[in-house]
């Protein structure tokens, strides 16, 4: 006898389970989210497209080069000498004229001297200062003469000396403490890994 064929149950396809209320609602989060996202992206980009005022803009423009330690001195040593030729010449030895000049030649050496000389910065500007003196000293004659004349105008502008060694100094400080700053801050962020100490060699035992 034949038996009857029975058709295998076909399997109703299964609905998906409903999400749990977790789920909806991080969901639901993350479409909101979505929109605050947009609106500090647009801030942000709203904060960056602000002019820039033109005192920085000129600033930007200033040169601003790398000079290392022989290259600062060379540059204040040699400035200095240009101006107290021209301090000579057409203004016949004027030493506030000098002094001033000496002030900001002294704060340019220290703002272009590269990170790792910033220490030599006030040690080259008093020498430039004694260099750029010998053009508006009085001595006259010899070399013994000459020298006498710069050591007279260093004591009588001492005021200037210590001011452009001040200023110098100054500038190389706030330099130094926002280099420091700016490493701690990055060391802070992870992108610059702490020095590591050189391993010290073993001792040999006997």
């Amino acid at each position: 006898m034949e038996q009857p064929r029975t058709r295998p149950a076909q399997s109703r396809p299964r609905r998906p389970a409903p999400l749990p209320p977790q789920a909806q609602g991080g969901a639901s989060g993350e479409r909101a989210a979505a929109p605050a996202e947009s609106a500090t992206v647009y801030r942000a980009a709203g904060k960056a497209r602000r002019p820039v005022p033109p005192v920085v803009q000129a600033l930007r423009r200033f040169p601003n080069p790398r000079l290392t330690g022989l290259g600062s001195g060379l540059f204040c040593a040699g400035t200095m000498l240009v101006l107290g030729l021209l301090d000579g010449l057409l203004l016949g030895g004027s030493a506030a004229v000098y002094g001033v000049l000496f002030l900001l030649v002294s704060g340019l050496t220290a703002g272009w001297v590269r990170k790792a000389d910033l220490v030599t910065a006030p040690i080259v500007v008093p020498i430039a200062f004694a260099v750029g003196a010998a053009p508006i000293s009085d001595g006259a004659g010899g070399f013994g003469a000459r020298v006498m004349g710069v050591v007279t105008a260093l004591a009588m502008n001492a005021g200037w000396l210590y001011g452009g060694t001040l200023v110098a100094g100054v500038v190389v400080i706030v330099r130094k403490v926002r280099l420091m700053a700016r490493r701690a801050a990055q060391r802070r962020a992870g992108q610059v890994p702490p020095a590591k100490k050189a391993p010290q060699p073993r001792r040999r035992t006997a």
